[in-house]
């Protein structure tokens, strides 16, 4: 069965028509399919990310699709980047109705082996960086006019062993969510975070060959019985931009196929794989998946 001609959202058509919506790291990987989707209900999107070509790719995608796209080349970590950035946004295309600071990576490594340099810049890369457009987007847009904003967090509840860096950093955007979303609701603004477990994403290729054998089993790990999808990431972040999630705020959801519910002591018993949901026609299977 060919893949549709068009992203297949469960969510209606239109539903965030008029509405700008910022994706961070949005040029590749989960950023890049919920820019899609968002552009699809509607959305003016506008993607940022520090590698232009990245960018131009997935905003020629978005076009090609019929979709409402613009880019915005910064580093997030940045401070004066990120307020110039987003204080260009708001004079070209006014109120901001949503943040998803989706931007961020790491790389493995047991906790003896990290030095200061690379926890910091991880740090500063998955908590300081989003922190800066939550405060920016809020200061120049949102404490006026309210809105939503979806942080992006990791399956780290119990720890987050070959990549401690990332899991601090993690916890520590999970906390913040909750702060912000007590601080900032009489601005009538939602603050939630999505915490994304094992997805078939670009990002698995970023780890190289000798990871690849343990990315190939993480699927026999989890209740669901394998990898999540972009879209799947996509659907929940969406929802909770959306009016329906009106009443959510400062929480952290876990999109994780159960991975924190794994057990030893009673494995998960063999089976085909739980249903799964894809409606990004221009979804690709990393290259590190491909053998399966």
């Amino acid at each position: 069965m060919s893949a549709p001609a068009h992203y297949d959202s469960i969510f209606r058509p239109g539903l965030f028509k008029d509405q700008v919506h910022i994706v961070t790291g949005g040029g590749s990987g989960i950023g890049r399919c919920t820019a899609h989707e968002l552009a699809a209900l509607g959305a003016t999107v506008v993607i940022t990310g520090r590698n232009v070509e990245k960018l131009a790719r997935t905003a020629a995608e978005i076009t090609e699709d019929g979709g409402k796209v613009f880019t915005a080349a910064f580093d997030i970590r940045d401070e004066d980047e990120v307020k110039a950035a987003v204080a260009d946004i708001v004079k070209q295309h006014g109120r901001i109705h949503g943040l998803v600071n989706n931007a961020g990576g790491q790389f493995p490594s047991p906790v003896s082996a990290i030095s200061k340099r690379g926890f910091d810049a991880v740090v500063t890369n998955n908590l300081t960086g989003g922190f800066l457009m939550m405060r920016e987007v809020y200061n120049q847009s949102m404490a006026k006019h309210g809105g939503a904003i979806v942080n992006m967090t990791a399956d780290m509840w119990n720890g987050m062993p070959g990549m401690a860096h990332s899991g601090a950093a993690r916890a520590g955007m999970a906390n913040l969510t909750k702060t912000a979303a007590y601080e900032w609701a009489a601005s009538h603004v939602r603050v939630n975070a999505v915490a994304p477990g094992w997805i078939a994403s670009s990002g698995m290729d970023s780890y190289g060959p000798a990871m690849a054998p343990m990315i190939r089993m993480l699927k026999d790990n989890l209740p669901a019985k394998r990898m999540g999808l972009e879209a799947e990431v996509s659907s929940v972040i969406c929802f909770l931009l959306s009016p329906g999630a009106a009443f959510v705020t400062g929480i952290t959801l876990a999109i994780d196929g159960g991975a924190p519910l794994h057990s030893p002591v009673m494995p998960t018993p063999d089976h085909a794989g739980a249903p799964s949901y894809n409606g990004f026609h221009r979804a690709v299977t990393p290259g590190v998946l491909k053998s399966d």
